[in-house]
């Protein structure tokens, strides 16, 4: 008699199925863990990257003012020589004071300070802090007829307003 079952005439074919596809298998299983492990480096990476950029940007809060402070250091070494010196000389002193000066306002601009001193200008309320109007004919109204204190522009952005007397209408 013959066997007519379907699935008895294809077991012997169902043997070398079963082999390849336990070979697909295990070939899948191996890339699967190939793909884990570059995912799990991937990510070291990353996270290591992260770490490297927050230190560096940490160094770079700590030292931001290193240029700064370095181009400062010449104007404190002018002022403590003032200071050694021993004259009763007024006028010497004042002198040394204006160059000191000068350099302090020079090592602000090239670091972006800009000094507003607006005697004789428009009163703009963006730039300037009227402490008072003042009667004053022979300035235009709402111009600044006295400054008692300068302001500041730092790399466009008001660091402090100028304090100013205003002319009245």
């Amino acid at each position: 008699m013959e066997d007519t079952n379907p699935a008895a005439s294809s077991a012997p074919d169902a043997q070398p199925e079963a082999d390849e596809l336990g070979k697909l298998v295990n070939e899948y299983e191996t890339k699967l863990g190939e793909m884990r492990d570059l995912l799990l480096r991937e990510r070291a990476e990353i996270e290591n990257q992260r770490k490297r950029l927050q230190r560096d940007l940490e160094q770079a809060r700590r030292f931001a003012n290193e240029r700064l402070l370095g181009d400062l250091l010449p104007v404190c070494d002018g002022l403590e020589r003032g200071l050694t010196v021993e004259t009763a000389d007024v006028k010497a002193l004042r002198a040394g004071m204006d160059l000191t000066l000068k350099a302090l306002l020079k090592v602000a601009e090239n670091n972006g300070l800009k000094q507003i001193d607006p005697l004789g200008q428009p009163f703009d309320p963006e730039l300037h802090q009227a402490v008072s109007m003042v009667d004053a004919p022979q300035a235009a109204a709402n111009t600044v007829v006295s400054v008692m204190q300068k302001g500041y522009v730092l790399n466009e952005r008001l660091l402090r307003p100028a304090l100013v007397m205003v002319a009245r209408d």
